[in-house]
């Protein structure tokens, strides 16, 4: 479709703006990172790297950086294993309800938050109580787990349509085992989809606040839960912006990283 120059440029200025309001908050946040001044007057009066080296000895910081860690590493561990099976499972088997658990597994990215976070925490409250298990870093992964395993899910479900099956039964002709074909035939045709599946599970792990708050315990803060509950302390301010900066980074990286590898050129050099 041929687009007039004027429409070009309309539709140029909407993007532009749409882009604007969307990254222009996200950098004032990374400046504001290094103001100078508390109170974050604009202009800055000047630049420091005050703040980031209060972060960097702020125990509280360092306590919920490590429990995101710990809490995105696990669901994203937990995560590649049922993702990777379900989508073998719904590709690879003609069965009754294969449709039915399709959309099971894809249903849990689709409810709110909040609702998924109440579900789950009636769960726990009604199943791990009688065991004496309680709220913790437990409960926030398998919270976790639970949407982490959809983006798996959906990476390689989607690379897997994209793979012939001839591969496979050229392999077999060829005398290989399953287990061979899978390791030398399938697994490296995957290996670009998993990795992408995992960054993108773990960058949405890591930012994660709604569902967390309804699993995790008194003393379970993730990094985003720390943020939410320094909100309303004025000293806490500058490191704050800090903190937010660096979930920026450590989620815009990854989401950068999987798109590149989820890309067709990136699928067309397998």
């Amino acid at each position: 479709m041929h687009l007039t120059r004027t429409a070009r440029v309309v539709l140029g200025v909407l993007m532009a703006a749409g882009l604007a309001v969307v990254h222009v908050p996200l950098l004032l946040v990374l400046l504001n990172s290094f103001n100078a001044d508390r109170s974050f007057a604009w202009p800055p009066s000047g630049l420091t790297g005050e703040w980031w080296v209060r972060a960097a000895h702020s125990q509280g910081v360092r306590d919920a950086l490590w429990t995101s860690l710990q809490a995105g590493l696990a669901a994203t561990g937990i995560a590649l294993v049922l993702g990777v099976l379900a989508a073998f499972a719904v590709h690879r088997h003609r069965f009754f309800g294969r449709q039915t658990v399709s959309f099971l597994v894809v249903l849990p990215i689709a409810l709110p938050g909040i609702v998924t976070g109440i579900a789950l925490n009636a769960a726990f409250r009604t199943v791990l109580d009688p065991f004496g298990i309680g709220f913790g870093l437990f409960t926030v992964i398998v919270g976790h787990t639970t949407f982490c395993v959809v983006i798996v899910f959906n990476n390689v479900a989607a690379r897997l349509r994209r793979i012939a099956p001839s591969l496979a039964e050229a392999s077999a002709d060829l005398g290989a085992r399953p287990a061979q074909t899978f390791r030398h035939v399938t697994l490296p045709a995957l290996r670009s989809a998993l990795f992408a599946g995992a960054l993108l599970a773990f960058a949405l792990s890591f930012d994660e606040i709604v569902v967390t708050t309804f699993t995790a315990g008194p003393g379970t803060k993730t990094l985003p839960i720390w943020i939410y509950e320094n909100l309303a302390r004025p000293n806490q301010a500058p490191v704050i912006n800090v903190v937010a900066a660096l979930l920026i980074a450590l989620s815009v990286i990854p989401v950068y990283v999987a798109q590149r590898l989820s890309s067709d050129s990136a699928g067309g050099r397998l």
